[in-house]
């Protein structure tokens, strides 16, 4: 039988983070600001008990969906926008407090005639993505409409929530400091972890 390539070193996780239970936000300079609310451990330890981890990517088309996998699998950004189909699928193995660990990514299409076929692979995520596109206040508008259908799914109790706002750098200042707020308050309300990535910078992943 044939042996899988070592993990790489930037899989291996030897120490979980520490359990955050108050709402904050913090700024890396060039990377991104991160949003932590109310991360339960009861949540960590549901993702942690399985050798494999479903995670589901949702919103509306063109937001970066597909843009931000590719970053955080292959380190690659692609300038040419292709929708996609359906459903596409990613996965990346890791090493755990030293046990394998594959994280699936399931990259679905956010054009609404691809909604029913996308909503079939909902079911038994670990964590929902939810990303929008922060120089389009509409996108925004429709995270929570993308979310409900997720959780329509899945159990709100063992689900991890993520709200991603994506193209930071093609946003003006005014435009910005607006549509975060909304953003940082929907979070809260949904009780998920907010970040932000821009189009052509590096983009800080964590679960």
């Amino acid at each position: 039988s044939s042996m899988l390539p070592p993990v790489k070193k930037d899989r291996v996780i030897t120490q979980l983070p520490q359990v955050r239970k108050h709402t904050h936000t913090h700024t890396h300079t060039h990377t991104h600001t991160h949003t932590h609310t109310h991360t339960h451990s009861n949540c960590w330890l549901s993702v942690c008990s399985f050798n494999i981890a479903k995670v589901i990517v949702v919103g509306d088309v063109a937001v970066g969906k597909t843009c931000l996998i590719s970053r955080f699998c292959r380190g690659a950004f692609d300038k040419n926008y292709k929708a996609t189909i359906g459903v596409d699928f990613e996965m990346e193995r890791f090493e755990v407090l030293g046990v394998p660990f594959s994280l699936q990514l399931w990259d679905t299409a956010g054009q609404e005639r691809f909604k029913c076929i996308a909503s079939t692979y909902y079911r038994g995520a670990q964590a929902i993505i939810v990303v929008f596109d922060l120089s389009s206040v509409t996108s925004l508008a429709h995270a929570r409409q993308w979310l409900e259908d997720a959780m329509k799914e899945n159990d709100p109790s063992s689900v991890l929530l993520f709200l991603v706002g994506t193209k930071k750098d093609l946003s003006s200042p005014d435009q910005l400091a607006q549509i975060e707020q909304e953003a940082i308050r929907l979070s809260e309300e949904i009780k998920a972890e907010y970040w932000t990535s821009s189009t052509l910078h590096a983009f800080l992943f964590s679960l």
